[in-house]
């Protein structure tokens, strides 16, 4: 082989070594703030959370084909602070820690049917319900349990950081970078 053409070689290999190098920097990086914050309540990026969407109690059926908000399991949820919880109303798709019996302590994902009041009109709770289900949550969500207000979806998204947050996908996008 001649010189130029080892030349070449030599450095074709450098930039396949710094791309390799730079694309293991960002998958650990990235999955250390992925594991660390998605589907925590306790964090949030620039008032913003992500969480897996683990049932299709939101997704497109005939029940709510004339929705605007739809998502499905294995989709991430953006959920944006709210400064006022009791100002949200009906229609609103809300991220809060379920007190029903069934899902207790969950983040749950659903719209506002329905504000209940007192009489001299202070919030006491929203009545909720998945969009595809149709069927009202068993417990009336108190404002203080309200985490944010729907913003967007990734869809799909949540598929890979639920695996990235397993054995293997630790092992794949940690261990062997």
């Amino acid at each position: 082989m001649n010189t130029a053409a080892k030349k070449i070689l030599n450095i074709a290999l450098k930039i396949v070594t710094w791309l390799l190098v730079a694309f293991t920097v960002f998958m650990m990086i990235f999955t250390v703030v992925t594991v660390t914050t998605v589907d925590r309540n306790d964090r949030s990026i620039f008032g913003v959370k992500f969480y897996i969407v683990q049932t299709d109690s939101m997704s497109l059926s005939e029940n709510n084909k004339d929705m605007d908000v739809h998502f499905n399991a294995g989709d991430i949820v953006i959920i944006k602070n709210v400064d006022d919880p009791r100002a949200l109303q009906a229609g609103d798709v809300i991220a809060f820690m379920s007190t029903n019996s069934v899902s207790y302590g969950e983040t749950v994902t659903h719209m506002i049917r329905e504000v209940k009041k007192t009489e001299d009109g202070k919030v006491l709770g929203y009545v909720t319900y998945g969009t595809n289900t149709g069927t009202d949550d068993e417990a009336l969500v108190e404002p203080e349990y309200v985490l944010g207000a729907y913003s967007g979806k990734l869809p799909g998204v949540g598929n890979f950081f639920a695996f990235v947050k397993s054995t293997p996908g630790y092992i794949v996008c940690i261990l062997v970078p």
